[in-house]
């Protein structure tokens, strides 16, 4: 996990339940309503000729969680699995995900930021742009409500 073991320490206190060597593979739900992820556990195999022990799929681990949000955060560009599950998501030419000022995309209801909106950045932006997407939310839920 690239982080310093002060942020992985934090991340736990606060709750974060860390589920390692784990990939997403589908997003459940119906007519548009999440409520579960499909996931594979993985396993390190053996080092390749650099050295490095890729991760592989555990057969028959599949398994499926129950969920209502997703928040995806896999590395510095998004996941394919996020297209592939919705094609009408508008992406950027750079292969982001499409998004206006306050991290709106294509599809209503779901906003997004960070490396996934800008590319590898810091985490300061993406700070920044989870901030401006939580204030829209919260708009868009107070119009609602009216």
């Amino acid at each position: 996990m690239p982080a310093r073991a002060e942020e992985i320490n934090h991340a736990e206190e606060e709750g974060i339940k860390f589920s390692l060597l784990t990939n997403p593979v589908e997003f459940l739900g119906e007519k548009g309503i999440l409520n579960g992820v499909k996931l594979v556990d993985m396993e390190l195999g053996e080092p390749d000729s650099s050295g490095r022990r890729r991760p592989q799929v555990v057969k028959g681990s599949e398994h499926d969680i129950s969920c209502d949000i997703v928040i995806v955060a896999l590395g510095t560009s998004p996941n394919p699995i996020i297209k592939n599950s919705m094609p009408s998501l508008e992406l950027t030419e750079r292969g982001t995900i499409k998004t206006d000022e306050f991290g709106r995309t294509s599809i209503p209801r779901l906003y997004a930021g960070g490396d996934a909106t800008t590319g590898a950045a810091t985490v300061i932006l993406a700070m920044g742009a989870g901030k401006k997407s939580a204030k829209a939310i919260l708009n868009q839920l107070q119009i609602s409500e009216k």
